[in-house]
């Protein structure tokens, strides 16, 4: 009995011996755990810091106004007869838009005519008698008294003629008024008459506008204004992509801001060659200022909590590695920092993978491209939560 259970002690024994043996294994320097896996290099895609300008941009929402607008008013009263033409139609100067009815008008104008007849048959008629008694009287047949009174007589068919002719002249241009015409090229705003519709001098008909020059105005905070430089500082138009539509100079600040918004009116002004419209509605932006500073990627940059941080090239013992520098950075503008202090200019900085470094890490650097370093990226994560953000805690 004692050799049955002195067997079963051996063979536990070994059982033990085994069983630590295995573990040892598992967790020894071999292992996937081990620092042969956790020290290859790491293969990103790496940058230099080198300086740029660096505009300093605002961007608003911009409204382009013609510079050559007018709205349009009958200078007659009456029913509109036709509509020669619809909204946004592109029109000539003297081009007819609208008509009201003109026949009582014409119908004065005939009365008037047959009035200016009879003047001038008067006139003719005064005139040959005025001649008679002027004959009459140097042979003594008619007195003076006579005469004179003839003489009157004809003077008055005479401005009767006369203002029978001015009464037509002028209702010949009242007439005119009646056909409602383009003052110059442009392009025809809304309608709100219609066809029927009883019209006065009063009544506002449409707008035309010309669109060869426009003028590109923008609300801005008053401390902002107050950067703006006439004739310098660059009003631009910006496609729903951000990308530069046109690009004019400020001509008018307005020296006090709305009451009720506080924003001060900032214009500029520019020959439409886009296909622009006024009355639209723009992406602008005002350029404050350029200079010359460092630019990084945005894809280099990191940040935990408020301090911001790029993994930058370095060399260690064991071979090239990414070091964790803490930067201070400036203005964005498109997919670049500018980058006020931590790093000089050559700085290779790294763009790629960013969210799988920590300080220290052997990596494997490639030289990317400024244009495409973002192309097949991994998302950068937001401030302060995972990836990068969280390196070397």
């Amino acid at each position: 009995m004692r050799v049955v259970r002195g067997g079963w002690g051996a063979w536990g024994l070994v059982l033990a011996l085994a069983s630590g043996c295995s573990g040892k294994k598992e967790g020894g320097p071999g292992g996937p755990s081990g620092p042969q896996g956790g020290g290859k290099p790491l293969p990103v895609q790496v940058l230099q810091v080198q300086p740029g300008p660096v505009r300093d941009t605002r961007e608003y929402v911009g409204t382009l106004i013609s510079r050559r607008s007018i709205t349009l008013f009958p200078q007659v009263a009456g029913y509109v007869q036709s509509i020669a033409v619809r909204p946004g139609d592109t029109v000539k100067s003297g081009q007819v838009l609208l008509v009201v009815d003109p026949r009582q008008e014409q119908a004065s104008l005939r009365a008037t005519r047959a009035q200016k007849a009879s003047a001038v048959a008067s006139r003719e008629y005064a005139r040959k008698t005025r001649e008679r008694s002027a004959q009459l009287l140097k042979e003594g047949l008619v007195s003076r008294q006579d005469y004179d009174q003839t003489v009157a007589q004809a003077e008055q068919a005479m401005a009767q003629a006369r203002a029978a002719e001015a009464q037509i002249q002028n209702q010949q241009v009242q007439l005119g008024f009646f056909r409602v015409s383009a003052p110059f090229d442009g392009v025809v705003g809304d309608i709100p008459v219609k066809l029927g519709d009883y019209v006065s001098p009063q009544s506002a008909l449409t707008i035309v506008d010309q669109n060869q020059a426009l003028e590109l105005s923008v609300l801005v905070p008053v401390d902002q204004a107050g950067r703006v430089k006439l004739g310098q500082t660059p009003l631009e138009v910006l496609d729903p992509d951000g990308k530069l539509v046109v690009r004019a100079p400020a001509f008018f600040v307005a020296t006090t801001p709305d009451p009720a918004t506080q924003l001060v009116e900032v214009k500029a002004a520019f020959q439409n060659t886009v296909g622009l419209r006024a009355g639209q509605l723009v992406r602008a932006q005002l350029v404050y200022d350029v200079r010359e500073a460092l630019k990084m990627p945005t894809t280099a940059v990191t940040r935990q909590g408020s301090q911001s941080f790029a993994m930058v090239v370095g060399a260690s013992d064991g071979g090239t590695v990414a070091l964790r520098q803490p930067v201070t950075l400036g203005l964005v503008e498109g997919n670049d920092y500018e980058v006020l202090k931590g790093l000089d200019a050559g700085t290779q900085v790294v763009v790629s993978g960013v969210q799988q470094l920590r300080d220290g890490m052997p990596i494997q650097p490639k030289p990317a491209s400024r244009q495409g370093h973002t192309e097949g990226m991994p998302e950068t994560s937001p401030p302060g939560i995972g990836g990068g953000a969280d390196a070397g805690r």
